[in-house]
């Protein structure tokens, strides 16, 4: 009950087809689509992308049954300056508009940083920041609304959107079938409460599992007082938790590899398949 992906930059920037071949060869079933960083000769900007575009790298993908099940653009929407962010909002509203183009009803991103480079700063955590965010989000989910599309948004330990706890606040804020949830719960996990992972899985399937639509899959290990983000198997995440609640409440969801790359993506996938075998 499974269906296991990758994100598509990690395999490399290639031609549509060919990479899509790629990521077929190694079993894989779905991606999540960074354009930019995955089709060769593509460097978009807001207002360049159009429906044959996204026409033609479809029907690439289609060919070799691989699923583009979510569209990535990562954009800092607490960028720090309103004008850079309202550029980079264009950017992502481009992908509201066509992802039905690529035959994909799904547009994520996490929701970054007071700081305009992503690095953590020190009032990412504050009621302040949340509620800043507030209107950034309100007015994608407005658009993704318009376009019958769904807004996944990605909580980060370090980022504004920063717990379980947030993620349902920002939910019950913003109340619309339209804004769900990509799932990383080594993101939700730092060094202060690795050792409490059960809890923050179990707390988020609580508190928001009904809007899980992605999950991206990767692992852990803590060296000194440094958690450190591996490849699926290599680590200490608790993935017998994880794929059991999965398989209860997200029947063939789709499970998006990261930290892997196509000569370990196998492997990822034979882990994954042999948790609760």
């Amino acid at each position: 009950m499974m269906r296991i992906g990758i994100r598509a930059h990690d395999i490399g920037k290639l031609p549509a087809d060919e990479l899509a071949g790629r990521i077929a060869a190694r079993g894989l079933s779905c991606v999540q689509l960074a354009v930019n960083k995955a089709i060769e000769g593509l460097n978009l900007k807001a207002g360049d992308m159009t429906p044959g575009l996204a026409w033609h790298i479809a029907q690439a993908f289609a060919r070799h049954q691989v699923q583009i099940a979510v569209l990535g653009c990562y954009i800092n929407l607490s960028h720090p300056d309103p004008a850079a962010r309202s550029g980079l909002m264009e950017f992502f509203k481009d992908h509201l508009c066509h992802a039905r183009d690529f035959g994909c009803g799904v547009v994520a991103t996490e929701t970054g940083s007071l700081n305009a480079d992503w690095s953590y700063h020190p009032q990412n955590r504050s009621d302040a920041a949340f509620a800043a965010l507030i209107p950034t989000v309100a007015e994608l989910v407005a658009e993704a609304e318009r376009f019958g599309v769904v807004f996944g948004i990605e909580g980060v330990t370090s980022h504004v959107l920063c717990s379980p706890q947030r993620i349902r606040q920002l939910l019950d804020t913003i109340r619309s079938n339209n804004l769900r949830i990509v799932f990383d719960p080594v993101n939700l996990l730092s060094i202060e409460n690795y050792r409490e992972q059960d809890r923050v899985i179990q707390e988020s399937f609580d508190l928001f599992g009904d809007r899980i639509a992605i999950i991206h899959a990767k692992d852990f290990t803590v060296q000194g007082d440094t958690l450190k983000q591996v490849r699926t198997g290599q680590g200490i995440l608790n993935h017998k938790l994880l794929l059991g609640l999965l398989q209860q409440r997200k029947p063939y969801i789709s499970i998006l590899l990261e930290e892997a790359s196509e000569q370990t993506a196998e492997d990822c996938v034979r882990f994954l398949n042999g948790v609760n075998s």
